[in-house]
C-alpha cells in the first residue's frame, strides 16, 4: 500500500512593526517556503508591513490588531495585545503551527504567546546588540533563540541562544555597479553616495546631509545621490539638491533596495541591525549616524561593534555637523586602501547561511530538518571574525504555492480574503 503523503509543517513568523523586523522574518520564511512549509507571517497594520508584503507570494499573510507601546498609550497596546492574542489563538485553533518565531517588536509577544498554547514549538531571533523588550520577555518562554550579535546572547534569559547573524533576503547579492546606476538613470562611472534614514527617524540624517551639501559639491561636484527620505521631507531634499546641481534621485522609500545597495560605493545610513546586515551583504562602506531614540540606545551599541571590526565610522547625531560629516565621506570614498579596508571588515559580518540555519533548527524537532535544533550553548555559531562569503550551494527551490493576504479583525478573528495572487 502507497503512503498518505505527509502534510507540510505548519510555521508561523511574527516580524511586523518595522523594516528591522520584518525583513528578516522575511528572509526565515524563504527558506521555510522552499522546503515546503505552509508559512504564515504575522504583521501589523503599518504601512512599512503591508508595502513591503506587496509582493510576497508563497505564504499567507496575516494583519494583526496589533498597536506599539508609547508613553501615554499604554492601554491602547493593552487593547491590542489582548486583541491579537485572541485573533491569533483562534488562527492556530483551526490551523495549528508545529513551530512558532518571533523577530521582536510589539507583533511578536501575542502570536507567539498563543502559538505555544497551541502546542508549538516557540523560537525568537534578536537583531541586535542589546535586545528589545518584547524578545528580553519572550527570552524566558521560548524554547530556543538566535541573535545577530555575540553579545546579546547573555541579556536573554534562556539557556540555549545560537549566534547565528541577522538574515537577510536571497536579493541582497554582489552586483556590477556600473549596471545598477544605470537602472536607477545614473551615470554608471561616476560614484553613487546612497542616503537613508530607515523606517522611522530618517529627518535627523536628512538635514545633517542638508548641511553638508554646500561643502561636499564644492569638493565632490561629481558625486551623484540617491537618498531616501522617509515620508514628508522629499520635496524639501530634492529642492535642496537641484539648487546646487547636483545629480540625485529622492524617494521617501524605495522597495528594491539591493538595487541602490548594488548602486553604491558608500552610504550614509542608521545602525538598525538589519540594515547593517544587507550592508555588510552587498559590501557597502557607510558612515552609521544612529538613531538616538531608539530602544535602549541600541543602534549606537550596534553601529559601534562595526565600527570596532573596522565596517564602518561612527558618528553621533547630537554632535554630528558638517565639518565632522565630509572628512569621514571623503575618505570612504575618495582613498581606495580604506574603501577595501571597510569591505574586507563587512564581509566577517555577512552571515549567508543565517536565514537556513533558523529554518533547519525549527524544523528539526518536527522531523523536517537536517540539524538539531538549538545549541544547549551560549558559544557563537559563527563569530563575526570567521564568517566568509556564502560558497555553499543554495536549496532546491521549487514553485511556490498561492499566497494568501487575510485580515484579522479586532473583534475575534474573523478571517476577511483581501486578495489572491498567483506566481509565475
Amino acid at each position: 500500500m502507497t503512503p498518505l503523503p505527509q502534510p507540510p509543517v505548519r510555521v508561523a513568523i511574527a516580524c511586523g512593526g518595522t523594516g528591522g523586523h520584518l525583513f528578516p522574518g522575511l528572509a526565515v520564511a524563504d527558506q521555510l517556503v522552499r522546503r515546503g512549509c505552509a508559512t504564515t507571517l504575522l504583521i501589523s497594520p503599518k504601512e512599512v508591513d503591508q508595502g513591503a508584503v506587496r509582493a510576497v507570494s508563497g505564504m499567507e499573510i496575516v494583519t494583526l490588531p496589533a498597536v506599539g507601546l508609547k508613553r501615554g498609550g499604554e492601554i491602547a497596546f493593552v487593547r491590542g495585545f489582548i486583541r491579537s492574542y485572541h485573533a491569533a489563538a483562534k488562527l492556530f485553533k483551526s490551523r495549528p503551527p508545529q513551530a512558532a518565531l518571533a523577530m521582536g517588536g510589539f507583533t511578536s509577544a501575542a502570536p507567539i504567546l498563543a502559538a505555544k498554547r497551541a502546542g508549538a514549538r516557540t523560537f525568537l531571533h534578536e537583531s541586535n546588540t542589546i535586545p528589545g523588550r518584547a524578545n528580553r520577555w519572550l527570552s524566558r518562554v521560548v524554547h530556543c533563540a538566535f541573535v545577530g550579535f555575540p553579545t546579546a546572547v547573555g541579556r536573554l534569559h534562556n539557556p540555549n541562544v545560537t549566534v547565528t547573524g541577522t538574515p537577510v533576503r536571497p536579493r541582497f547579492q554582489a552586483r556590477m555597479a556600473a549596471d545598477c546606476r544605470a537602472e536607477l538613470g545614473f551615470d554608471p562611472a561616476r560614484p553613487v553616495l546612497l542616503v537613508m534614514g530607515g523606517s522611522q527617524g530618517a529627518s535627523g540624517i536628512n538635514d545633517l546631509v542638508l548641511q553638508s551639501l554646500p561643502l561636499l559639491a564644492g569638493r565632490a561636484p561629481e558625486w551623484q545621490w540617491f537618498h531616501l527620505t522617509g515620508s514628508g521631507d522629499a520635496e524639501k531634499v530634492s529642492r535642496a539638491y537641484a539648487a546646487l546641481r547636483l545629480r540625485a534621485v529622492v524617494h521617501p522609500f524605495f522597495a528594491e533596495m539591493e538595487l541602490a545597495l548594488g548602486a553604491a560605493i558608500a552610504a550614509v545610513s542608521r545602525a538598525g541591525a538589519s540594515s547593517l546586515a544587507e550592508l555588510a551583504a552587498m559590501r557597502v562602506p557607510a558612515v552609521l549616524v544612529p538613531y538616538p531614540a531608539a530602544t535602549d540606545n541600541h543602534q549606537f551599541h550596534n553601529a559601534r561593534a562595526f565600527e570596532a571590526s573596522g565596517a564602518a565610522r561612527l558618528l553621533e547625531q547630537q554632535s554630528a555637523t558638517p565639518e565632522t560629516l565630509v572628512p569621514l565621506l571623503m575618505e570612504v570614498v575618495e582613498k581606495p586602501a580604506v574603501h577595501e579596508k571597510m569591505q574586507t571588515a563587512l564581509a566577517q559580518w555577512h552571515a549567508p547561511h543565517a536565514a537556513e540555519q533558523i529554518a533547519e533548527a525549527m524544523l528539526a524537532p518536527a522531523g523536517a530538518g537536517a540539524v538539531e535544533g538549538c545549541r544547549a550553548d551560549s558559544q557563537p555559531a559563527a563569530t563575526p571574525a570567521s564568517r566568509t562569503a556564502d560558497t555553499g550551494n543554495s536549496p532546491q527551490s521549487f514553485r511556490s504555492p498561492r499566497a494568501s493576504r487575510l485580515q484579522l479583525d479586532s473583534a475575534g478573528g474573523r478571517k476577511v480574503v483581501l486578495h489572491r495572487e498567483g506566481v509565475a
